[in-house]
């Protein structure tokens, strides 16, 4: 009998971020991580929660929001 794995949230300060489109691009690139299962931006917060399968690399996440124009806090 295989255990299911237990979603987990992480979240993240990412500057930047000021508009609709930055959601959409950081929810693009960070949601196209493997083992992201849902991706949620606080734009007055400044924050980026990311639910996962898996564990998933604070390092991917990096480069995931870089790719989209920001940068992890």
């Amino acid at each position: 009998m295989t255990s299911a794995s237990t979603p987990s949230t992480q979240t993240y300060q990412v500057s930047g971020m000021t508009c609709q489109h930055c959601v959409d691009a950081v929810t693009e690139e960070v949601g196209a991580l493997p083992g992201v299962t849902g991706v949620r931006v606080d734009l007055e917060r400044g924050e980026v929660a990311v639910t996962s399968s898996t564990a998933v690399d604070r390092a991917d996440v990096a480069a995931a929001v870089d790719e989209a124009g920001y940068a992890l806090v």
